[in-house]
Parts: C-alpha cells; sequence; structure tokens
C-alpha cells in the first residue's frame, strides 16, 4: 500500500520537525515536502500534490486562509491554536475539511490525517464541537429564514442534519435515531448532495448561519 504524502505549511520550524516526526513514525505516511509561508505552501502544493497538506492559519507573505482559496481540489488540515478560533470559520469557508490544535496528541494527528486522506472531514471530537460553539458566536445573525434547499429534505433527512451539525458521527446518529449506521450513511450523502454541500464541516457552518443549531445550545 503506497504512503501518504503529505506537505506541511507552518512558519516554526520546529512545529514542522515535530509533525514530520510523528506523522513518518507510523512508516504509512511520508512528508513530501515543507512550507514556511502560504505562497511556498501553495507553490509546493501544485507541484507535488500531496494527498493531505496540514495548513497553518498565520504565515507570512501570504496567510493560510489565502493558501486555501488558492487549492480547491487539495484536502486541508488546518493548524491552530484556541487563541485563533476566529479564522476557523472562514478557513472551513475557504475549503478546509478540518482543524487540529497545536497541541493535539501523537494519535490524534495520526487519525485526523487519515480521516482527511479518506475523503472524510473531522468533525467528530468533543474539543471540535466546544470550538465550532465558540466560533458560531463571532458569525453574523442567522438569516431570518433557512435557504429554500433547506425544504428539500425529508423530516428524517433533516433529523439527520441537525445532528451531524452538532458533530456526531454516524454511529452515533444511528443510536440516537435507533437505525442502523448504513441507513444513516445514505441518509447524510443525501443530505449533502440536496444541501449542495461537500462535507460534513460545510453542514455544521450552514447549520450555525441558518439558526438550525445555535451557539451554546444542547449537545
Amino acid at each position: 500500500m503506497p504512503k501518504l504524502r503529505l506537505l506541511i505549511a507552518d512558519d516554526q520550524p520546529l512545529m514542522r520537525a515535530g509533525f514530520r516526526a510523528v506523522l513518518e513514525a507510523t512508516g504509512q505516511m511520508e512528508v513530501i515536502a515543507e512550507a514556511a509561508d502560504g505562497l511556498e505552501a501553495v507553490a509546493a502544493a501544485r507541484a507535488a500534490r500531496p494527498d493531505v497538506i496540514l495548513m497553518d492559519i498565520r504565515m507570512p507573505r501570504l496567510d493560510g486562509l489565502e493558501a486555501i482559496r488558492r487549492l480547491p481540489h487539495q484536502r486541508i488540515l488546518v493548524l491552530t491554536t484556541f487563541g485563533l478560533d476566529e479564522y476557523i470559520v472562514e478557513a472551513l469557508r475557504a475549503g478546509a475539511s478540518g482543524f487540529l490544535t497545536k497541541d493535539v496528541p501523537a494519535d490524534e494527528l495520526v487519525h485526523a490525517v487519515r480521516v482527511v486522506a479518506a475523503g472524510d472531514a473531522l468533525l467528530t471530537p468533543a474539543v471540535t464541537r466546544q470550538l465550532l460553539d465558540l466560533i458560531a458566536r463571532r458569525l453574523p445573525a442567522p438569516v431570518e429564514r433557512s435557504p429554500e434547499r433547506l425544504a428539500e429534505l425529508t423530516d428524517r433527512e433533516r433529523e439527520v442534519f441537525e445532528l451531524l451539525a452538532r458533530g456526531m458521527s454516524n454511529a452515533e446518529i444511528a443510536d440516537a435515531l435507533v437505525v442502523g449506521e448504513a441507513t444513516v450513511k445514505t441518509h447524510v450523502s443525501s443530505v449533502l448532495m440536496k444541501l449542495g454541500l461537500r462535507d460534513r464541516v460545510q453542514a455544521v457552518v450552514l447549520a450555525y448561519e441558518t439558526g438550525l443549531i445555535r451557539p451554546g445550545g444542547p449537545d
């Protein structure tokens, strides 16, 4: 099985070295390029086409947000700190598939890279739900009514949409609705297709923006 090919973009050399050491220690991942700023990240990504990019937000010359916008077809994990949570929604809108805090444990880092490489979005950890709730407080007021496309959802699809927007995994949704996990997967795919969303990350942002899920609401 070929190794996952990774690009790490961070302006701190020690941070890049630490992530590289953890990821390559798996024997299943290879860091094929590093970048110290956004311009280097864009150039390296276009040249090497890595499977996953780990992207810092605050970098010189070109920040991570603009770098993400310039790489629309790449799978990108945002690296952040709680002090930078105001940037996360913009990163997700720009096309990121999830985010990690820089002090993430090694096993969670490896898991996150595998999840994103597989084409999924990273939204299940409890810390992610908490951080999204903090971010949502910085969003503009919800629109007065839900987009027309929400009306296309069946009652069960709307239930599934609300639960996945709270950061629940397919297994957790299946338990909550007392249905099979395969059934939930089918509903999730249908919800994303009907709403024109790329992944679960965009579903969360849409749910907050339309007021379907409100900051500080129950888990």
